[in-house]
């Protein structure tokens, strides 16, 4: 097993990828002039971070790139929980390091307004895309990520075909955001929530919590009931 260390630099890097991959795509390709991407594009885009990066870097952290992950695999008994904490460091790290090269990168557009454009930020009620209640926001989150984590343990299984864990994972992700950037943008993943909400500050750092609760709520949630329905020789503990 590779260091803790290199496991962070793993977390880091992978965690910067969805970052500037999926909020790079709502930010700068959804709604281009004539040729934007839309939801369907930047929900692709938000699964094929995952899906580059769990095959590149999976091998040496166990490709987590989400607090929320790290906590439902200590709750279904793959990960140790003395490690939850620098695990979630390096991917908050790399979350804002990346919100930080999109915002350069946009200013690059005349007129662009951070603010304005809401940079990709989490919200609900009046910054909720569909204008949806918080209520409906945190309902979103919890069961999405709960859904996310139990494909995660189930396609990490060691039943599970070996080598293909990253794609099952990469297409949840799809689906999760295909069904939900109306409502919250899609978190289900708080480093990838703090990144641009410190760019955007005022409603988007006020509105943070949800996008911690909801998701690490969820992740637990997922993860007990995913153990309740498997056998127990599947855990990889």
């Amino acid at each position: 097993m590779s260091s803790l260390g290199k496991r962070c630099g793993a977390e880091f890097f992978g965690t910067f990828w969805l970052v500037l991959g999926g909020c790079g795509a709502a930010v700068l390709a959804a709604g281009f002039p004539g040729l934007g991407i839309g939801f369907a594009g930047v929900a692709l885009a938000f699964g094929l971070t995952v899906l580059t990066m769990a095959f590149a870097v999976g091998h040496i952290s166990g490709g987590h790139f989400n607090p929320a992950v790290t906590v439902g695999l200590v709750a279904g008994g793959r990960f140790p929980a003395r490690e939850v904490a620098p695990y979630v460091v390096a991917q908050v790290l790399g979350a804002i390091v990346a919100a930080a090269v999109l915002a350069a990168i946009a200013n690059g557009q005349p007129g662009f307004d951070l603010q304005g454009s809401r940079f990709a930020a989490n919200g609900y009620g009046e910054y909720s895309p569909g204008k949806y209640s918080m209520l409906a926001a945190l309902l979103t989150e919890v069961v999405l990520t709960a859904g996310f984590i139990f494909v995660i343990l189930g396609a990490t299984s060691k039943r599970a075909p070996a080598g293909f864990a990253a794609i099952p994972i990469g297409l949840a992700l799809t689906l999760i955001h295909l069904i939900s950037i109306p409502v919250t943008n899609t978190s289900v993943n708080p480093a990838r929530s703090t990144g641009p909400a410190l760019f955007v500050g005022g409603w988007a750092l006020e509105q943070l919590w949800l996008f911690w609760v909801a998701p690490i709520a969820g992740a637990i949630i997922g993860a007990i009931a995913y153990r309740l329905i498997s056998e127990p020789e599947q855990e990889r503990g």
